[in-house]
């Protein structure tokens, strides 16, 4: 299951996400989102959790969480949206 991590601190990195979330279970991806022309982090993440019962117990434990002093939001990711080209 993909799951979708926001309002994280800027100063989070991928390790800080993995330590999070390994008390419910193996993360086999955390992958905190980047400006590609800075590498500051925009502010949320997304991790891979192979076993979806894992993965719905760390969304309902850590939604609402204080994490690294915020307030995480925590629920499965949507789909990417397809957006018009930029041409």
């Amino acid at each position: 299951m993909n799951i979708y991590v926001g309002n994280i601190s800027y100063e989070t990195t991928e390790q800080d996400i993995e330590e999070t979330f390994a008390e419910f279970g193996a993360a086999t991806e955390a992958r905190v989102i980047r400006y590609a022309d800075s590498g500051r982090s925009k502010g949320f993440a997304f991790v891979t959790m192979e076993d979806d019962d894992e993965a719905k117990a760390a969304i309902e434990a850590l939604n609402e969480k204080e994490v690294q002093g915020r307030n995480i939001r925590v629920n499965e990711a949507r789909p990417r949206e397809e957006r018009p080209s930029r041409d």
